[in-house]
């Protein structure tokens, strides 16, 4: 599914990645991956935040990944992708295993494992890695020796 996907959105120009509590570090790993081995240019953003900035950005060009696995902000995250629908972009949530919520209202969805709530990112990171693995071969990148990436701890 998540090479399907990577196809999917694969020469779009931007994406935007979304996360709440635990997983907006996630969001920005996801984000900083693409960039770094597709050469997309990706934002991460807390979801809460949404509406200060990058909701202008979204459209029917825009997907945007959702971590959607948190069962604390599960409503909030609802109202996000919601949001990101009303304004026709394309939404890929990363979601706990049986979602049914989320599942109908997202355009593609890759489910992980449950587990309790503050281990969610070691699970939900592994997709976004290899989304941007697949979106990176498929363009052509060499993925094994990203441009411009300083690979060692540099002293002045």
């Amino acid at each position: 599914m998540v090479k399907y996907i990577a196809g999917e959105i694969k020469d779009r120009p931007n994406a935007l990645y979304l996360g709440r509590g635990y997983n907006f570090p996630v969001a920005l790993e996801g984000a900083l991956k693409l960039k770094e081995i597709s050469y997309i240019h990706a934002e991460g953003y807390p979801a809460a935040e949404m509406k200060h900035g990058p909701i202008a950005l979204i459209d029917d060009q825009m997907p945007v990944v959702v971590i959607a696995t948190n069962r604390s902000a599960y409503d909030k995250i609802v109202s996000n992708i919601m949001e990101v629908k009303a304004r026709k972009g394309l939404v890929i949530a990363v979601v706990t295993e049986g979602d049914e919520v989320i599942s109908k209202i997202a355009d593609y969805t890759i489910e992980i494992p449950d587990t309790e709530e503050p281990l969610t990112p070691l699970l939900s990171v592994i997709p976004l890695q290899l989304l941007s693995y697949h979106i990176a071969v498929m363009r052509g990148c060499n993925v094994d020796q990203p441009r411009n990436l300083a690979k060692s701890v540099t002293v002045e």
